[in-house]
């Protein structure tokens, strides 16, 4: 039976270029996508470029440009970027679109009416001159802990202390320089305790990944905490109808976009999008996402379609991250890779393949280490796959005219091939890409063996031997088309090469056991070469970036004798290396024979981690237990005479009973990174 499904990749933000890290998401989308294609069902591919927000507004600013056209520049650059990739999607669109405002409203108003949205008033720093709220980021002042100069209004670049605006000396706006005033705003939040039932049993139904679902469980131990989906003027996005000045948050109407994105492709393709809308529509839809947006996409969105009264997504399937030869993407390495970058040097499709050898079904981060990349891709695609068709297609050519036989040599091999297909297929289907692409190379090694022990190339020189060689060459190009079949999800640019040459259809899954007999092959090109190392080396280089910073002295005093002084200076590039995520203490006791030292569990949304902290003389464990707190998640462990210790807690103080850990407002999440 054909399926009707809609698949949809999370949205760019319009505010840089598309990254190596960002191609993991969408080469994982596109994959699956085209294998349903080829499955013959109905699958529609969306995506759009998330353009609100204040970032955006700023950076249009900065270039003397209006939003509209910043956003449009972008959305220009994403999409040549992804075509060239070989993103098929069968629509790209923009948030800040009239289908957006249409459906933004219509699900605001129907959750407003149903009692699911509320309005309290909250306090901000307020630009008396320009009469605008700022956020914390348009506040600059001194530092109240060191007193530097010139710091944002939520953290210090001198000291990396963390603090309220109001705590700043001096402050004054960023926008006209004058001094903000606190100010009381209305704010609308969206009621996600209204839905607690029903989110409880949908993320425990088959929507999720078993991990996710798990996860997930544990968050609602902590409650489900009301949204704050309004911002106040000045802002690029959408009004909020019936409230002037007040403004959907980006987070509110970005998943929208998912939606609008479709309305305006049905529109022009005729498909009736209520339909596909209804709560009891038979159709499919499914989202693939990043594991760090899960909680807006498993929680936020499911319980604004319900409060709407439209059906929810079928599946949600998040993934990790990318790390490049084991760390984080670095810009002074090189391994800050932008896809227009890669695109200069390297064949896109090898990277596809590289990261569908690397993707199983489950959120864990993948690596793309370099010198593997460059084996597996001369090993695997060059070394294995093409070769067949390049060691059959010049004998076949040059002594047969290019006519294949009109039988197989070995049907019980090419039935080997054949069986292989819903195998394979299922692999595609659960997403698991890296053992269906380990079990294509076991066939493409079969193919190999079988050429090897024929040796066509010694039949040719006997005379009474050309038909063997016509025999063995034709099997070799018929289980060579089988394996591009395979592949062709993977390699679709690749596969239409090989289709030409072959001089067929375009190759569907169901064709795959019919081989090609008494049939015509074209001249055979060669369809990859293998990646020198020079290219690897040229890619780095290019994606290097030198950061020069222009120091500036933070103080003019000498400090008090209290103070201590700064340790040795580091650089932006290894301040940016460090990545803090909200952490929820799920555990915290004494540790025997320590005299400060407490051992924290906590949970990050990625598994536990164990942590000593020097905090005993501040706090009992029993006063920590279910708090948030602010923790450094990729400080390499350490071993120490009490067991490993994860990571470290981020707490600011004099010490003694004077030691406060960082504790992030309620809004928060565990697992969510720190800015």
């Amino acid at each position: 039976m054909q399926r009707h499904i809609l698949v949809t990749s999370a949205l760019p933000y319009a505010n840089g270029s598309i990254h190596l890290g960002h191609l993991v998401e969408y080469i994982q989308t596109d994959i699956w996508v085209r294998f349903q294609k080829m499955r013959g069902h109905a699958c529609h591919y969306v995506c759009a470029d998330d353009a609100h927000g204040t970032p955006i507004m700023l950076r249009a600013q900065n270039e003397g440009i209006s939003a509209e056209q910043l956003i449009a520049k972008v959305s220009e650059e994403h999409q040549a970027d992804f075509a060239a990739f070989n993103i098929g999607f069968d629509h790209y669109h923009s948030t800040h679109s009239d289908e957006n405002r249409t459906l933004s409203n219509q699900i605001y108003l129907a959750n407003r009416d149903a009692g699911h949205i509320e309005s309290r008033t909250i306090s901000q720093a307020y630009d008396p001159e320009k009469e605008m709220f700022l956020p914390d980021r348009f506040i600059r002042g001194e530092c109240p802990k060191c007193g530097a100069a010139d710091q944002y209004g939520d953290n210090c670049e001198a000291c990396g202390a963390t603090y309220e605006p109001t705590e700043l000396k001096n402050p004054v706006s960023a926008v006209s320089g004058a001094t903000p005033i606190t100010k009381d705003s209305e704010h609308y939040f969206f009621k996600l305790g209204n839905f607690e039932q029903l989110l409880r049993d949908w993320t425990g139904g088959e929507h999720l990944q078993p991990e996710v679902s798990r996860k997930l469980a544990e968050w609602f131990e902590s409650g489900l905490q009301d949204w704050d989906i309004s911002r106040d003027t000045p802002y690029f996005g959408f009004e909020i109808p019936d409230a002037p000045g007040k403004f959907f948050y980006v987070w509110m109407d970005a998943p929208i976009g998912y939606l609008a994105s479709f309305k305006h492709y049905c529109d022009k393709q005729g498909i009736d999008f209520d339909a596909f809308m209804k709560p009891d529509s038979q159709t499919e839809m499914v989202h693939f996402i990043g594991k760090d947006i899960i909680y807006f996409h498993a929680l936020f969105w499911p319980a604004m379609l319900s409060g709407a009264g439209l059906r929810l997504p079928n599946r949600i399937f998040a993934h990790g991250f990318l790390t490049v030869d084991g760390k984080k993407m670095s810009k002074s390495r090189g391994t800050f890779i932008k896809a227009r970058t890669y695109l200069n040097h390297l064949n896109p499709e090898y990277l596809r393949y590289y990261f569908a050898a690397k993707l199983g079904n489950g959120i864990e981060d993948i690596d793309l280490s370099l010198a593997d990349f460059q084996n597996r891709i001369n090993a695997d695609l060059v070394g294995k796959v093409v070769n067949i068709a390049s060691r059959c297609a010049g004998f076949i050519n040059k002594k047969f005219d290019g006519k294949l036989t009109q039988t197989l040599a070995d049907p019980a091999l090419f039935r080997v091939f054949t069986a292989e297909s819903e195998n394979i297929a299922r692999r595609y289907e659960q997403r698991e890409y890296a053992q269906a692409m380990r079990e294509i190379m076991a066939l493409a090694d079969k193919a190999n063996q079988y050429i090897d022990e024929q040796k066509p190339w010694v039949l040719a020189k006997d005379p009474e031997q050309q038909d063997a060689v016509q025999a063995v060459c034709s099997l070799g190009i018929n289980l060579f088309r089988i394996l591009i079949a395979y592949l062709k999800p993977v390699l679709p640019a690749t596969a239409q090469q090989a289709e030409a040459f072959l001089n067929i259809p375009a190759l569907q899954w169901e064709s795959i056991g019919t081989p090609m007999l008494d049939h015509v092959i074209r001249p055979f090109t060669p369809l990859m070469t293998r990646i020198e190392s020079d290219k690897i080396t040229a890619l780095l280089e290019e994606s290097k970036e030198t950061l020069e910073t222009e120091v500036k002295p933070t103080q003019t005093t000498a400090p008090p004798a209290d103070i201590e002084p700064l340790a040795h200076e580091i650089n932006f590039d290894d301040f940016a290396k460090l990545d803090l995520r909200i952490a929820l203490i799920q555990n915290a006791e004494h540790v025997e024979g320590a005299d400060k030292l407490l051992r924290l569990t906590l949970d990050i949304g990625l598994g536990e981690k164990q942590v000593f902290a020097g905090i005993k003389s501040a706090y009992q464990p029993e006063q920590l237990i279910g708090k948030l707190t602010v923790m450094v998640a990729n400080l390499a462990p350490r071993k120490m005479r009490f067991g490993l210790s994860e990571g470290m807690v981020l707490a600011a103080g004099p010490g003694g009973k004077d030691l406060f850990i960082l504790n992030p407002d309620q809004g928060a999440t565990p697992g969510m990174r720190v800015k």
